[in-house]
């Protein structure tokens, strides 16, 4: 958490703290439930992605909260170009020897035996170097030589390097966060309506050349076709949700989660969180995701420094958007796109190979039942 003093000087904001606190021992709660099956089987612990959680996960996240609390804010303006130019070196050395392969896409970056996903230290960089770029210059945000077209070819260099892993879903959160600091900051709504225009055709010019892309989409527009391969997910998630009801099947009930619903534990956990606590599980967690964008948002108001006002934007743009994608996408609001869900999936700042399973087979067929359908007898 990015430290900005309160009246006094000293408290921190306890509805940001308790929202944030709240959805990470919820996760974490509900990833024992929806990895229990899964961990039992492949490793003999049924604990076993809960305890790599608290490890790789809680323990990093509580570590860099510290750090966020006693590091003052305005020095990461100082950092900010420093930080987006080792943001940019670490996805580029994806594609080096450096580079982990994992579930078909160039996402994490390998130092001996640990692996990280760089876009992830990345949407921290991003924003704050945005936030610094465009507080650092009143010119900048009404100027179109001098604002929008250095922003743009930011987000441009960024954008080619994520889709590239693939990671599109990314790229869009981002661009998000983006617009919406450079909305807040006084740009023009020509530049942003502009650029959102663009972005759009841009990527449906990718969707529509790039196969799984254009599945997915279509996948959403009719989910009845093609059941037992591209819309095996989502159909499979609508069913968990579906069987929740009001107040869902009891904790630890969930038979989806065993041996039918892709990615329990990590991109479809909202669909476990559905089936075993029901439509008031869900509806909470969505109030909490709610809770932590708005108070961002509403302390960027009372905020008289300019660089903290468009940090507190970033930040809870790309947190609601993220939640947003996740809980959108795996609902059938939105196409599938593989985006966790903050605070809650299974990750961390980083593991071991053998802690993610990625060089065994048969985790990831448990994790990707349509691999199970199309390649196995």
């Amino acid at each position: 958490m990015v430290r900005f003093r309160a009246q006094n000087g000293k408290r921190p904001d306890y509805i940001l703290v308790f929202a944030t606190f709240a959805l990470v021992v919820f996760g974490l709660v509900m990833l024992a439930s929806a990895s229990s099956d899964l961990a039992k089987t492949k490793y003999g612990d049924s604990y076993f992605f809960l305890k790599h959680q608290l490890i790789y996960g809680l323990v990093p996240g509580l570590i860099g909260f510290w750090v966020g609390l006693k590091f003052y804010y305005q020095r990461y303006k100082k950092l900010s170009v420093g930080l987006i130019a080792l943001g940019i070196l670490m996805l580029i050395l994806i594609f080096t020897p450096l580079g982990s392969k994992a579930g078909g896409a160039d996402r994490w970056l390998g130092i001996g035996p640990i692996v990280f996903q760089p876009s992830e230290l990345l949407k921290i960089f991003f924003i704050i170097y945005v936030a610094a770029w465009l507080s650092g210059n009143e010119k900048r945000k009404n100027s179109f030589w001098l604002g929008f077209v250095p922003l743009m070819f930011i987000i441009g260099i960024v954008a080619v390097l994520l889709i590239l892993q693939p990671a599109t879903s990314m790229v869009a959160i981002l661009i998000a966060a983006a617009m919406g600091i450079y909305f807040v900051s006084g740009a023009r709504l020509s530049y942003i309506i502009g650029f959102i225009v663009i972005g759009t055709a841009i990527f449906l010019l990718i969707s529509y050349s790039t196969s799984y892309r254009w599945e997915r989409i279509m996948s959403f527009l009719h989910p009845d076709v093609n059941t037992q391969s591209s819309s095996y997910h989502i159909n499979q998630a609508r069913i968990a949700i579906g069987a929740g009801g009001l107040t869902g099947v009891g904790y630890g009930q969930s038979t989806t989660k065993i041996r039918f619903l892709p990615e329990p534990i990590g991109d479809s956990i909202f669909a476990v969180i559905a089936e075993e606590m029901g439509f008031i599980g869900g509806a909470l967690v969505v109030a909490a995701f709610l809770a932590l964008v708005i108070r961002g948002l509403i302390l960027s108001r009372k905020t008289h420094d300019n660089f903290a006002k468009l940090l507190l934007v970033g930040f809870s743009v790309v947190i609601g958007t993220q939640a947003f994608v996740n809980i959108g996408a795996i609902s059938g609001v939105i196409p599938l796109t593989g985006m966790p869900l903050p605070y809650i999936s299974y990750g961390g700042a980083c593991g071991f190979y053998d802690d993610f399973g990625y060089n065994d087979k048969y985790l990831k067929v448990r994790l990707n039942p349509l691999k199970l359908i199309k390649n196995e007898p």
